[in-house]
């Protein structure tokens, strides 16, 4: 079963080298479901009982599950995203080198282990805006075959590279393309072909590196998983497969994935963006109800920020908290943190225990040092737009922020029950002292 899963999340990770595709395949997997697609631009016409979805940018999405027994209805949200860090080509990506290389100029997208980029197969893949009489039309690119590589100097000329070394993304990381063979423009050519289009219809892009290694299920009991980009994926996976499996006739489920997570957020598609108020209040406003009622509603919503959370690292156990560390396959990870980069409290960490407890799967506890700085995720981000109820959860890994990360076999799996009880019920106010959980 757990190992079915993790081949699942590994096939959704193939298919996802970036956002735009990541976000695709939520979508065709909303669509095979009967899910409505609703556009920002067009009205909307939304019924009780019935299910939605919105994508902004082709890398942020927003679906809906919509009860038909709204008297008391609240939203429960699972926000997950769909961006990892890489990087991203230039306008003008070829550079020559003495006649005899060409390379692409890159910079870095989000915080990454550099050092994890060189010396394998990598290739480009991504969205390029194509021109067709007048319209813009959006065509998702990605070549499947090994197509760039970032070689690393020989330790012969450099010594000291054992000891230390700073990369600079701009002479250190660059990909090489081709040799001496390379035309200059011969990228352009090679995206048009693949494509199937004109080069001259070819009007923008959106390009980046991905990590071709294949992901792995390796250990003595077969009981880790290796593969790029499991943080966040791992977790938009599950959250998905929670979403699409639960069901309650009392709340408007909310499934949403965000972009540009891993450079804070802060674009139209983002967690600080709109996106989820706009939809929440469209979503209200289109059921008939009032503006009353839509403040009611989010009194009572809770929300799972879903982010991938460090496991102990064998070779440095001291990296984390003395007992507030998590270990893989060993359950979901509540986060917490005194300064409030996880939006977990007492009131939300009980709902959570409460879910994990029905569903029948193990949780841990993660605080980073007090003498250490942690990164923030989405929670506090969406809540600086929709004040509500949250708590900030995950999936334990290692070597995260490198191209090829590792996790927990059994994870995913507990995970997807969590998600699948949490959707399952609904939450109600009763009182300034008082929460009601039903199902």
């Amino acid at each position: 079963m757990y190992r079915k899963i993790s081949k699942d999340l590994v096939t959704f990770i193939q298919k996802s080298p970036t956002a735009f595709h990541a976000i695709e395949q939520i979508r065709q997997a909303l669509l095979n479901e009967g899910y409505e697609e609703l556009l920002e631009g067009k009205s909307w016409h939304i019924q009780a009982g019935h299910t939605y979805f919105v994508t902004r940018n082709h890398s942020s999405l927003i679906a809906l599950k919509i009860g038909n027994d709204l008297e008391h209805y609240s939203f429960h949200i699972t926000a997950s995203h769909s961006d990892s860090p890489t990087f991203k080509l230039k306008e003008n990506a070829e550079i020559e080198v003495r006649g005899k290389y060409t390379q692409l100029n890159t910079e870095g997208y989000g915080a990454m282990l550099c050092a994890t980029w060189l010396d394998r197969p990598l290739s480009i893949a991504g969205r390029v805006l194509v021109k067709h009489e007048n319209s813009f039309i959006t065509k998702l690119l990605c070549f499947d075959r090994d197509l760039v590589l970032i070689p690393n100097v020989a330790i012969h000329m450099n010594r000291t590279v054992n000891d230390g070394l700073a990369y600079n993304k701009q002479v250190d990381l660059l990909p090489l393309i081709g040799g001496s063979e390379y035309q200059k423009g011969q990228l352009k050519h090679m995206i048009a072909e693949e494509l199937g289009i004109l080069e001259e219809d070819i009007y923008g892009m959106d390009l980046y590196l991905y990590n071709r290694m294949q992901p792995s299920l390796w250990g003595a009991h077969q009981e880790f998983i290796s593969a790029p980009q499991l943080d966040d994926l791992q977790c938009a996976y599950a959250s998905l497969q929670g979403f699409l499996k639960g069901s309650n006739t009392q709340s408007i489920n909310v499934y949403a994935c965000f972009d540009n997570e891993e450079v804070g957020s802060g674009t139209k598609q983002g967690a600080a963006s709109t996106f989820l108020y706009d939809i929440l209040k469209r979503i209200n406003t289109a059921l008939g109800k009032s503006e009353e009622d839509f403040y009611k509603a989010l009194a009572g919503s809770f929300m799972l920020s879903c982010d991938n959370a460090h496991a102990v690292h064998p070779n440095h156990p001291e990296k984390t908290d003395i007992n507030n560390c998590v270990y893989m396959n060993e359950g979901v990870v509540v986060k917490s943190h005194a300064g409030q980069k996880y939006t977990s409290d007492a009131f939300s960490i009980a709902l959570l225990r409460d879910y994990a407890k029905k569903a029948g799967i193990p949780i841990q506890f993660f605080a980073n040092r007090s003498d250490a700085l942690g990164g923030s995720t989405l929670g506090n981000i969406v809540m600086g737009q929709v004040s509500i109820n949250s708590v900030d959860i995950g999936l334990p890994q290692l070597a995260m922020h490198s191209s090829y990360e590792t996790a927990g076999v059994k994870d995913t799996y507990y995970m997807i029950q969590l998600i699948e009880e949490f959707y399952n019920s609904h939450t109600e106010e009763i009182s300034t002292h008082e929460w009601k959980v039903t199902k």
